[in-house]
């Protein structure tokens, strides 16, 4: 039986280090994305890292069908998190001098990174009590137990969570005009060099009071061997209303119980 699991998730800090920069200073992702929840949840249910080269973290391989859904925490929960899906960012810069990092002389390396500032997110969570490994996470997770302690994006950032709880959901079938409220997949994943068409119509002439749509490019899945790079997903976040322009595979739920019952969240 498959049961949602809704949790947020605060660090002081974040980086959530994109793979493709490196000079001068090392960019962070805004959004938490889901390869990134995988290694939370893995540190929590306390699964194998790591630990042989050419292969998939161990988490990863227990948790890649687990679906999920995400959304920076509303600032309704009398805290001011982020503005417009926007977290708040600053450059830190340090010496790397254990003299493993660099061949320079001396063997010092200068490291200036951008990293967010107070990132907090609520998470859902899809799992299924029958599986030994996530009914051993759901308990984690409602118990704040973590076996091994969780951060966001490095050991330095380490975080907690809290408002664990499980949530009743319907399905949801997109029609008409709808919110969605969490992150979602404004195109389907390219698949077999097909073009990449919008899924959804942001409707900005029909919404009043209605201020803003963020958008950005974020890992959802491992792409495997030799690379192990990042497969992208286009992901959008937006107070605007939506309408959908072709049929999507995406799965929608919408909630029926707690704060944040009649939201529609997508799993991915």
């Amino acid at each position: 039986m498959k049961n949602l699991l809704s949790f947020d998730i605060k660090a002081d800090f974040g980086m959530l280090k994109k793979p493709d920069t490196n000079e001068p200073v090392y960019l962070t992702f805004n959004m938490l994305h889901k390869p990134a929840l995988l290694g939370i949840l893995g540190a929590i249910g306390g699964f194998p890292g790591f630990s042989k080269n050419g292969e998939l973290p161990g988490y990863y391989q227990i948790l890649k069908n687990v679906q999920v859904g995400i959304m920076p925490l509303p600032n309704n929960t009398g805290e001011s998190h982020h503005e417009n899906g926007n977290f708040t960012k600053t450059i830190i810069k340090y010496n790397n001098t254990t003299g493993l990092a660099s061949e320079e002389a001396g063997g010092n390396l200068m490291i200036a990174e951008q990293t967010l500032i107070a990132p907090a997110f609520r998470c859902f969570v899809l799992l299924d009590k029958e599986n030994a490994e996530e009914h051993s996470l759901i308990k984690n997770l409602l118990n704040y137990h973590a076996e091994f302690v969780p951060y966001l994006g490095k050991n330095e950032c380490s975080l907690w969570w809290e408002n664990a709880r499980m949530v009743d959901y319907l399905n949801f079938v997109p029609e008409g005009t709808f919110k969605i409220s969490s992150l979602f997949l404004k195109s389907e994943p390219l698949k077999n060099s097909k073009v990449e068409e919008p899924l959804f119509d942001i409707l900005m002439e029909s919404s009043e009071g209605n201020t803003f749509t963020y958008f950005e490019n974020l890992p959802i899945a491992y792409l495997g061997a030799p690379l192990f790079q990042y497969e992208f997903g286009n992901f959008a976040y937006t107070d605007w209303d939506l309408s959908l322009k072709q049929k999507s595979s995406g799965n929608f739920i919408k909630l029926r119980t707690g704060e944040d019952a009649g939201k529609i969240i997508q799993l991915f």
